[in-house]
């Protein structure tokens, strides 16, 4: 779920210009993804991504209290005092992307602080880490930057291809299974889902080290149904 101004949103590939509502309440939306049987819900604050703190924390404490199942959020965090308030929010999980990149020092000492509950976001363009919101891209490598974290202690690392971002165009399966095979850290795989398909090809790759898939776009649009998408990936466990 991506928040931009209190609302959810899609952005195509990232583009803040290109962007479409869905809902005008998130938390009714979080309700009814966890009816349909979501497991965890994944929530990207657009709006702190840019701006480099939280915008949408009151959405996102009103969020994380209605709902039962666990939430992970990322979006404008970059220092110790916002990872520990989204915690004391009841948010079970927080994503730490463009301070992977700038600040080491406080991800490493995040990892240390709070074992299992911190994922880092890395978002690629052609293989090359984007920060701040996708809006700057760098010439540094996801590869390198998700090896030079082997140990650190982050509980996963959710690798997005901004190219697929909201396109429905499919996930990067090639691209995201070789970075899982890369490192020790569990990957979940982000961007493009356009229906069941991809989450099959990603199950095929579970042993790569892919522990999960975020969907967004295609729920909204009934491309996908998250019943299904859920059956399936139970079903592929219990083989």
């Amino acid at each position: 779920m991506d928040i931009k101004e209190g609302k959810c949103v899609r952005l195509l590939q990232g583009d803040f210009e290109r962007v479409t509502v869905y809902s005008a309440s998130p938390v009714e939306t979080a309700l009814r993804w966890q009816e349909k049987g979501a497991e965890r819900i994944h929530i990207v604050d657009l709006d702190g991504s840019r701006s480099g703190s939280p915008v949408n924390s009151p959405v996102i404490e009103a969020l994380a209290g209605a709902v039962r199942v666990p939430v992970q959020v990322g979006g404008g965090i970059r220092d110790m005092k916002t990872v520990e308030a989204y915690l004391k929010l009841g948010v079970s999980r927080v994503i730490l992307g463009t301070a992977a990149l700038r600040d080491r020092t406080f991800v490493e000492a995040a990892c240390r602080t709070f074992p299992g509950r911190i994922i880092l976001g890395l978002d690629a363009r052609d293989g090359k880490a984007a920060v701040q919101g996708w809006t700057e891209d760098t010439e540094s490598s996801v590869l390198d930057i998700a090896r030079s974290y082997e140990g650190a202690g982050a509980d996963a690392i959710v690798y997005t291809d901004i190219r697929r971002d909201g396109m429905e165009t499919g996930v990067n399966v090639e691209a995201t299974a070789a970075l899982a095979r890369s490192v020790r850290i569990p990957v979940i795989a982000s961007g493009g889902v356009a229906g069941i398909a991809d989450v099959k090809k990603l199950l095929a790759a579970e042993k790569d080290g892919i522990i999960g898939v975020i969907i967004g776009k295609a729920l909204y649009t009934g491309a996908l149904s998250l019943e299904e998408a859920i059956g399936t990936a139970r079903s592929s466990r219990a083989a």
